[in-house]
């Protein structure tokens, strides 16, 4: 089932049932340091991203920390 979601702002169509999905969708591994996720205003715990359900609608923020200056 596709998804209609706003991630980073921005609308988008996924088939991604969870976080974790949503994250490899975007190119991202789940597994990786440096990633945090919050659906809806609330941060996600990394240990549940793997069961953590989006819904149609959610709003997305996916916060990657990267080195440089």
């Amino acid at each position: 089932m596709v998804l209609a979601l706003k991630v980073n702002g921005t609308p988008e169509d996924h088939q991604a049932a969870t976080v974790a999905d949503l994250l490899r969708a975007k190119g991202l591994d789940p597994e990786r340091k440096g990633i945090a996720v919050a659906v809806n205003g609330a941060v996600v715990p990394r240990r549940t991203w793997g069961e953590a359900a989006l819904a149609a609608g959610d709003a997305v923020e996916i916060i990657e920390a990267k080195q440089g200056g």
